[in-house]
Order: structure tokens, then C-alpha cells, then sequence
């Protein structure tokens, strides 16, 4: 094996490839490879695809063509949803070398033995029906809270998405194994751990574990400060999820809840697991016991069948939930998947209109949010980078603050007062100790 080779990475996509990414560092260090940066001039680099968008995909161009202006002679890996579901795609691509699937991204380092540039794209790629091991990973050192990766794959088959194609079908490891992942983030100085995966609610798939018992026995775990909820579907988000989350010291107040439409109409022609009714229910009964939620929405615009009366409904609809802010994404046609068949396709510059609506309708939510936490006191934990001399930070219910550069309370958990929102959009704060900085790191032991 080539060991002491320099491999750099470069993450696509959701959380969940982030916590991939780090996972396959951390082997390759073990088999005696040296991680850098992208920026420099490495001997391999790995390229962790998302094919959720076509933009994504052009990224991937995007990116090989960037890794071999720093180094012409570089072994270029593609592994991700892209390289599952398109490898031949990519084998086009000038300069790629290996593609690696579903199954094969998590023993890279054996088709690491010869780095030498290929004359023709080798491609390592099992169907995906084959693909039935869950393979935990968390994110360490590349940001200050931590991607864990709890599930993987979806068997929804929603009709607008591939990931089913790209990841399989749902599994996970039992509780058990999930919490000593969850220790070995422990031993680390990581405050929040961010839980992540396809369809995280359905951890268990119906078995004997599910995902409220999983919250549960991690709210347990000693070591981590906070634990906060990716993405889950809204029929996964039990009542009784909520009111644990309500009640815990651990779990932060914030949800992201997938959402797509505001029509009952088109969510079943997407498929979709739940109806406008339960939705507004999930959040009602949120608000109800975490007024201060922070609650995220997924909306796609331009769907096959999206006239101008179904948009007004959905928009309106979002226009009277009190949610906090939007993930708005624009329809896109995506092969494999039955959305893609349906008649009644609504004009990209149609689709690019109700987006931009929607976008502005998501800074006014935010803005309201925001404003609402004017002069509360909460805790924030400081992010390690900083420009312009100020530095960043997150709430426990996900509002974004902004003090100046101090690196004594980087991945400190630390009281503040919000006072105002800035011209920005994020929030202003006053340190509630009056005790000097230099002191803030007991704060938190």
C-alpha cells in the first residue's frame, strides 16, 4: 500500500455525507494516509457526491476539474448517491480514476493499492439491492458540532427522489451500538451532536427498537451537552418525541420537518406519508409545549401538477404556520423516479418564481423568529471560525449570533442575553457573567 500519500476531501451534499467523509478519513489515517486540505496539492483526492439536485452533480465536473489544477497527476475518487447511481456518468468525467458505490466507499483503502493515473475509469459498483450493512460514522474536526449517523437508506420511494436508488433500504445498528458511537464522541471535547441519516424516525423499521427509545437511552449519555434532531418526517414525529424533547436537558429545541407541499392533493401524488392535517397538528403541538422552537421547513416548488391555485394554497398555508424558516427547493427531473413520467410539468421560469417567493417568505419567517428572541437569555456555542474580526455561534433553538473574536470561547457552551437583530440578520448578544473572558472557560466544567 501507498502509505504517506497526502488524500484530500471534498463533501457534497447532506450531513449525512459529512459524517461519512470524516468516517472514511479516519480509516484512511489508520492505514497510514495523510489528510490535507483540498486546496493543496494532494495525491489523491476523494470526492463524496450528492445527486439530490443536478447541481450537484455539475459540482462533481466542477470539482475534478479543480483537484487536478492542483495536482495534474492526482488519483481522483468519486464515491456518494452520484457514483451509486450514475457511475458510468461519471467515467466520462476526464481525469476520474476509481468510482466507488454504496457498498465499496467504506473499503476504500483497498483500492488504494496502485495510485497511478488510469487510462480508463475503474468502476467498483454493486446493486444497490446488495448494499444491507450499516455502517456507523461521526463527523469529528471538521466543524465544532458533530454529524452522527444513526440510519441509512429509505423505503419510502417517494416520487420525486432517488435515494432509495442511491442508499438502499432503511437500516440501522440496535441501540446498544449506537450509544457506544455516541461514548466515543464523549471522550472527545465535542459539545453538540447533530443525529443524521436518510429517514432517522424510522430507525428500527417497525422492530422491537425505534427511534423514541434511541432519544431516550442517548439523553443518558454523559459527556455531551447538547443533541439536536435532523430532518424527520412528520409521521415519524410522534406526540410523544415532542414531549420528551420538551422536557429534556439534552435534546434542543429545534426540528426540521419535511413539509413539500401545502397541498393534501399533491403530496399524494408525491407520495408522501401524511396530509395537511398532521402537519399543522405536529406543529401546534410543538408550539404548544416549546413556544421558543426553532422549527425548519422543507418545501419543493414546481412539481408535476403544481397550477397557480395549488402554489397559492401552499403558500398561504405555510404563510399561517408558525414555523421559523424554509428550505425551499426547486423541482428538478431526476431519472429513475416515477415524478419524472407525470404530465402537467409547470415552466422552469414558473418553478424559479414560486421559488424566489417562497425564499422571501422564509427571511420574513426568519426575521419574526428572530425577533421574537430579542432580550431572552440563552446559551450559545461559539464556532471556531471568524471573519472580520467577529466570530459565530448557535442557540440551543438554532438562532444564529454574532460577538467578537475571542478564541478563549470557541466550542464553549456559554450565557448570553439577545439583544438585538442586525442588519444582517443575526443576532446581537451581551456575556451575562461579568467576570473577564479569559475566565469563560469554567463557565461550562
Amino acid at each position: 500500500m501507498n502509505q504517506y500519500q497526502k488524500v484530500a476531501f471534498y463533501t457534497l451534499g447532506c450531513k449525512l455525507n459529512f459524517s461519512e467523509t470524516s468516517t472514511i478519513a479516519r480509516q484512511l489515517a489508520d492505514a497510514g494516509f495523510a489528510k490535507v486540505d483540498f486546496q493543496e496539492s494532494a495525491d489523491i483526492y476523494i470526492l463524496n457526491t450528492c445527486s439530490v439536485t443536478e447541481n450537484a452533480d455539475k459540482k462533481c465536473k466542477q470539482l475534478v476539474k479543480k483537484a487536478l489544477g492542483f495536482n495534474p497527476k492526482a488519483f481522483i475518487v468519486i464515491v456518494g448517491c452520484y457514483a451509486q447511481l450514475k457511475p458510468e456518468e461519471i467515467a466520462l468525467i476526464n481525469g476520474v480514476d476509481l468510482v466507488l458505490g454504496a457498498q465499496e466507499k467504506f473499503n476504500i483503502a483497498e483500492y488504494l493499492e496502485n495510485t497511478d493515473k488510469k487510462e480508463e475509469t475503474h468502476i467498483e459498483n454493486k446493486s444497490i439491492k446488495e448494499t444491507k450493512e450499516f455502517i456507523p460514522g461521526y463527523s469529528i474536526g471538521d466543524r465544532t458540532r458533530t454529524f452522527m449517523k444513526i440510519q441509512d437508506g429509505c423505503d419510502y420511494f417517494c416520487t420525486f427522489c432517488t435515494i432509495p436508488l442511491a442508499r438502499g433500504k432503511s437500516r440501522n445498528a440496535s441501540i446498544n451500538k449506537t450509544l457506544v458511537e455516541a461514548k466515543k464522541i464523549a471522550q472527545t471535547n465535542v459539545k453538540e451532536v447533530v443525529l443524521t441519516g436518510v429517514n432517522i424516525g424510522d430507525f428500527g423499521q417497525g422492530g422491537e427498537e425505534n427511534f423514541y427509545q434511541l432519544i431516550q437511552e442517548l439523553d443518558k449519555v454523559k459527556g455531551i451537552e447538547r443533541f439536536r434532531i435532523s430532518s424527520i418526517e412528520p409521521n415519524l414525529l410522534s406526540e410523544e418525541i415532542i414531549e420528551f424533547v420538551s422536557k429534556s436537558d439534552k435534546f434542543v429545541p429545534h426540528f426540521h420537518i419535511p413539509m413539500q407541499s401545502g397541498s393534501d392533493f399533491l403530496l399524494q401524488s408525491m407520495r408522501r406519508k401524511y396530509d395537511k392535517a398532521l402537519y399543522q397538528s405536529r406543529i401546534e403541538k410543538i408550539r404548544e409545549l416549546m413556544p421558543n422552537c426553532s422549527i425548519g421547513v422543507d418545501v419543493i416548488v414546481g412539481f408535476p401538477g403544481e397550477t397557480d391555485e395549488i402554489f397559492e394554497e401552499t403558500y398561504q398555508f405555510i404563510v399561517d404556520l408558525e414555523v421559523s424558516y424554509l428550505h425551499v427547493f426547486t423541482y428538478s427531473e431526476r431519472a429513475n423516479t416515477t415524478a419524472v413520467k407525470m404530465k402537467e410539468v409547470v415552466p422552469v421560469p414558473t418553478r424559479k418564481e414560486r421559488s424566489k417567493r417562497l425564499r422571501i417568505l422564509s427571511e420574513k419567517k426568519k426575521k419574526a423568529f428572530y425577533l421574537k428572541n430579542e432580550q431572552q437569555t440563552e446559551e450559545v456555542l461559539f464556532e471556531a471560525d471568524h471573519e472580520h474580526g467577529m466570530m459565530n455561534g448557535f442557540t440551543s433553538n438554532y438562532v444564529k449570533v454574532k460577538a467578537p473574536y475571542n478564541p478563549l470561547i470557541t466550542n464553549l457552551v456559554v450565557p448570553v442575553k439577545m439583544t438585538q437583530v442586525d442588519r444582517d440578520g443575526l443576532m446581537k448578544i451581551e456575556f451575562i457573567e461579568k467576570r473577564q473572558l479569559t475566565e469563560l472557560k469554567h463557565l461550562t466544567n
